[in-house]
């Protein structure tokens, strides 16, 4: 099996409206649970009770849409709320997503490291040295991987930033967005992700849903064609239907089952009806 870690703050972990997208259920996709892997399941990113839908179900969609015969697992790392400075090496973040990943490691294969964060350093002139920081964090998780080649995709801070309200005080998301693109060119292995024209919760900070799906395209699409995408893709949309819309197998089919009856959405005669309609096929 392959994985990716995923790292940084709140835009990483995800704070989509679940309701708000189509359910991604694809038995291929797993992540890691106490050093475990169970079935992909929104949210990934468990690390606020506000948690919801992140990038990274669309990114292994794609992934599985390519890898036909593969699983892919994701190593949910990221922290809300969390400044550059939190993710320096020997800090508390740094190295559960070291603890995490060597327990992924067991038994996959690290493919790339995914990394948004930078709303909470968008004031203040902590821009100035936000590249070397990065650069430190960037070279310490090759390091201690000991993979100096794995691919690390950088996403860029949403346009709507600096004018409303959780967002209103990244005034200076630009200047971010720029040292993450001249991060991208100057290091080998290492590439950008537009946020161009991505939408936001009505906190104004956080991306919407919708937009985290299509941001997912865009990261897959850095990782697996080894560029920097700066701008929207014209196909997003169309990606989309092609990777999440597909039929489901039948342990996808009983897994849905399971989690309706789980959650009272139905009762246990239907439950077991629906078990029986599955298992014939």
């Amino acid at each position: 099996m392959k994985s990716i870690l995923m790292i940084g703050q709140s835009n990483m972990a995800g704070r989509g409206f679940i309701n708000e997208v189509p359910m991604i259920c694809n038995e291929r996709i797993q992540m890691l649970r106490n050093g475990r892997w169970q079935m992909m399941t929104e949210p990934i990113n468990y690390d606020r009770p506000v948690a919801g839908v992140g990038l990274s179900g669309s990114f292994a969609s794609m992934w599985c849409m390519e890898n036909e015969s593969e699983k892919i697992g994701l190593i949910p790392c990221a922290e809300g709320g969390s400044s550059i400075d939190e993710w320096l090496p020997d800090g508390i973040l740094f190295r559960n997503a070291i603890t995490q990943t060597k327990f992924a490691l067991e038994n996959s294969q690290l493919i790339g490291i995914l990394w948004h964060q930078g709303e909470n350093d968008s004031f203040g002139g902590r821009y100035k040295n936000y590249y070397e920081k990065l650069k430190i964090i960037v070279d310490a998780f090759r390091k201690e991987l000991n993979d100096f080649d794995i691919p690390f995709i950088v996403g860029g801070l949403g346009d709507y930033l600096g004018k409303s309200g959780f967002g209103l005080n990244c005034t200076e998301y630009e200047f971010i967005n720029k040292e993450l693109l001249r991060f991208a060119k100057e290091n080998e292995n290492t590439y950008f992700v537009s946020a161009e024209n991505l939408k936001a919760n009505p906190d104004g900070i956080h991306i919407n849903a919708v937009s985290q799906r299509k941001f997912g395209v865009r990261y897959y699409k850095a990782f697996s064609e080894r560029r920097n995408i700066l701008s929207e893709l014209d196909n997003e949309d169309e990606l989309l239907n092609l990777c999440i819309n597909k039929p489901y197998t039948k342990e996808e089919k009983t897994y849905l089952n399971i989690l309706d009856f789980s959650l009272g959405n139905i009762d246990y005669n239907k439950f077991i009806e629906n078990l029986g309609d599955i298992q014939k096929g």
